[in-house]
């Protein structure tokens, strides 16, 4: 890790066509609800997709966490509180991309 370098862990998310806008709406509440629950968890914003491009791929919502450290990450990814989002999530996923990345 770079001196002042930030750990960038990019989540997208694609629902199932038939996920109705309430349960969408639980996902993005219970995501939202992990800064809070997980301290570890430094930086957090998320997004709806609105690129003109049509390159998305069905992928509708990103969300941005930021780590101090991959020790942080290994802290967020089995903790509790991640796994029961992952249970209200589950039943509505489509798809999912992950990407995590040291800053520059």
């Amino acid at each position: 890790m770079q001196k002042d370098s930030l750990l960038r862990h990019v989540v997208l998310f694609k629902f199932k066509p038939e996920t109705s806008k309430e349960d969408i709406k639980k996902v993005e509440d219970a995501f939202t609800a992990l800064p809070s629950k997980i301290p570890q968890i430094v930086g957090y914003e998320w997004g709806l997709n609105n690129s003109p491009e049509g390159l998305n791929d069905g992928f509708t919502h990103c969300f941005f966490l930021t780590f101090n450290s991959e020790e942080d990450r290994a802290i967020y990814l089995p903790h509790p509180d991640h796994k029961a989002f992952g249970e209200v999530l589950g039943p509505h996923l489509g798809g999912v991309l992950v990407v995590d990345y040291w800053s520059k």
